[in-house]
C-alpha cells in the first residue's frame, strides 16, 4: 500500500475507525470509454458524503436556512487512488471527523467497493464562514458537541 501522508497507517484499525457511509453507485456518465470512474468523481462523491454526515450531526440544517449567518466552504480537499473502479460498482463512501478546528473541520473519506476493495481515500477541511463578511464564524458549544459527538461515536 503507497505511503499516504495524512494517514498514519493505512490498515484495519484505521478502516474500522468510520462508521458513517453513504452508498453511491458510479454511473456511465462518470466513467470513461473504457468504464474506469473518471478522477474526478470522488470529489463528487466527496461533497454527497459530507453533505449527508452533516445532515446526520445536525449541522445542515442552519447552513441551508435562508436567515442563518452561516455556511461551509471547502478549503481545501484532496484524494489518493488505491485501486481501480468501474461503471456500476456500489461504493460506500465513508466519512469520519479527523480533526475540530476554531471554525473548522478535516474530514477522511473512504471509498469501498462492492466486494470490499478500498477504491480511494480523501481529506479535506471545511471552514464555516459569514454569508455576509466571509469571515471565519467559531464554532458553537452546541457545534463543538454535535461534532465531538461524531467524532467519538464515528457516526
Amino acid at each position: 500500500m503507497k505511503n499516504i501522508s495524512y494517514i498514519d497507517s493505512f490498515d484495519a484499525s484505521y478502516l474500522n475507525s468510520f462508521s458513517f457511509y453513504h452508498k453511491i453507485k458510479i454511473r456511465f456518465s462518470e466513467t470513461d470509454m473504457f468504464g474506469h470512474m473518471n478522477n474526478t468523481a470522488p470529489f463528487t462523491y466527496f461533497e454527497i458524503g459530507r453533505i449527508e454526515f452533516f445532515k446526520r450531526i445536525g449541522l445542515m440544517e442552519q447552513w441551508i436556512d435562508v436567515n442563518g449567518e452561516k455556511i461551509p466552504v471547502v478549503a481545501d480537499l484532496q484524494c489518493d487512488f488505491l485501486n481501480q473502479a468501474f461503471f456500476d460498482d456500489e461504493i460506500k463512501l465513508y466519512v469520519k471527523v479527523n480533526n475540530i478546528g476554531t471554525s473548522s473541520i478535516d474530514l477522511h473519506y473512504l471509498g469501498i467497493n462492492q466486494t470490499g476493495k478500498s477504491l480511494f481515500v480523501g481529506r479535506g477541511t471545511i471552514v464555516q464562514i459569514s454569508k455576509q463578511t466571509g469571515k471565519a464564524i467559531p464554532w458553537t458549544d452546541e457545534d463543538k458537541k454535535r461534532i465531538g459527538q461524531a467524532k467519538l461515536a464515528n457516526l
